[in-house]
Order: structure tokens, then C-alpha cells, then sequence
């Protein structure tokens, strides 16, 4: 898919900046989602991995996926960026920790059907690759019972995008039916689909919902990723879902 070359190639040149900019903040939380690194214990979108096959679905320098292997996860780190997974591999290292890189498309993964557990991303494959293809492949790639939980920019962040500041607003901007890729001039994009239509794909793989958190910024959040805080405290700019596919 075209848009995915485009990405991989941004990646590939951003990585080395992307991991100076946010690394050290990753690295401290490692266990926490979105851009405001709410923690996991406090969400239990995960809950106990040990001993479960965990695919991380777009881990960049797969900090999530260093953590998850010390609570026991038998852990796969996917991206699609070869400058991420050496970033990746130098994390590993100072870690002595030790699990499969895998650099493929998160639309093709090389592994058998019904390997995993667990398959997830905070604000990974799930944000950059289709979901009409993602969602269809992680249900091949879960066992019955498995499930997918992922973080990602919900819609509001794009219906109150301002196409004058580049910046989210108080006023709706963009149509929310009909929404799917959001492509920028250099040809990389990303991917956002209404509530009811992540719904109805859900359930058209064979998935129940088990959970959608609408996240909120903390009274006194900071990030390095540029958000809004007080804009983030007053509507979701990241859901994060969990789904579970149902046996057949």
C-alpha cells in the first residue's frame, strides 16, 4: 500500500529525532498510554501478562514491550521501521532483555494464525495502517479468547482540527461522517473511522467490546508531544479500546 512506503520512510528518517524528543519520557513510563502516559495500573486495559504471547502492533523502540517481557510476556516487537527497531535493539540491550523484532507490515504479519494472546499498540499500527485490514488480520492472528487493545486519536482531535493554526480547537472543523485517512502533503497518513463504524468492524471480525476509555488529561499534565492540556481535560483526544475475539 502506497501510504505505507510513505510511512515507512518518514519513520525511517524521524526516528533518531522522535526518540530524542520523547525517548526519556517513554522510557520513565514505559507502562502508560497515550500522549499523557496515563498509567496502565490505573486503567488495567492489559491486566496480568505473564506467561501469554504479546505482540506489540508498531512498537517504535518498543519500550512498552521491554516492560511487558519483565512481568513475564513472552513479547514480539513489530514496526514496519528498520531506524525504530535499532533504536529498539539498543533498549533491549541496556536492559538485558532480550525478545523477536519483527520488521514487517502490520497489514501482512509473518506469523501463523492463532499465535497470540494478547495483541497490542499505543498509538501504533492500529493509527497508521488501515483498520479495515488490521482489525481482519489481528483476528487472524489472535487464539480464540485473545485480545486487542490499542490507544489511539480518537475523532475529536480531528472534527476540531483547525486547517488554519494546524492546532485543535473549541469548533467543529471537519465532518465526522465519512472520516478514514487523513493523508499530509508528503504522503504519510493516518487513520480514524466514527465510534459506530469502529463498532460495526469490530463485531464483522468476530470481536466483543469489552471496554472503550475515553482518556483525559490529568489536572496537571505535560507532554512532550505538543497537546493542548486544557483542551485534552475538556474532551477525549485518545480512546483507547479493548476488544476480545469470541470463539467459533
Amino acid at each position: 500500500m502506497n501510504h505505507e512506503l510513505h510511512n515507512r520512510a518518514f519513520w525511517d528518517a524521524d526516528a533518531d529525532d522522535y526518540q530524542a524528543r520523547h525517548g526519556a519520557l517513554l522510557a520513565e513510563l514505559p507502562e502508560a498510554w497515550g500522549v499523557w502516559r496515563i498509567p496502565e495500573a490505573d486503567v488495567n486495559a492489559l491486566g496480568d501478562v505473564a506467561g501469554l504471547d504479546v505482540l506489540e502492533y508498531g512498537c517504535g523502540a518498543a519500550q512498552w514491550s521491554i516492560a511487558l517481557a519483565g512481568r513475564g510476556a513472552r513479547v514480539v516487537a513489530l514496526d514496519q521501521s528498520r531506524a525504530q527497531l535499532a533504536h529498539a535493539r539498543r533498549l533491549q540491550v541496556h536492559a538485558s532483555v532480550e525478545f523477536p523484532l519483527l520488521c514487517a507490515s502490520a497489514t501482512a504479519v509473518p506469523a501463523q494464525a492463532a499465535s497470540f494472546d494478547l495483541v497490542f499498540c499505543d498509538h501504533g499500527a492500529m493509527s497508521f495502517c488501515d483498520p479495515n485490514v488490521t482489525v481482519a488480520e489481528v483476528g487472524r492472528l489472535l487464539r480464540p479468547g485473545g485480545r486487542l487493545v490499542f490507544c489511539h486519536s480518537s475523532p475529536w482531535i480531528y472534527v476540531t482540527d483547525d486547517p488554519r493554526t494546524e492546532r485543535t480547537s473549541r469548533r467543529l472543523h471537519q465532518p465526522y461522517f465519512g472520516m478514514h485517512s487523513f493523508v499530509a502533503p508528503d504522503g504519510t497518513a493516518d487513520f480514524a473511522m466514527p465510534t459506530g463504524q469502529w463498532v460495526a468492524l469490530f463485531r464483522e471480525h468476530g470481536f466483543a467490546i469489552d471496554a472503550l476509555h475515553e482518556l483525559q488529561a490529568p489536572a496537571d499534565a505535560t507532554t512532550t508531544y505538543g497537546w493542548n492540556p486544557k483542551w485534552a481535560r475538556r474532551w477525549p483526544g485518545e480512546h483507547l479500546w479493548v476488544v476480545r475475539l469470541e470463539p467459533r
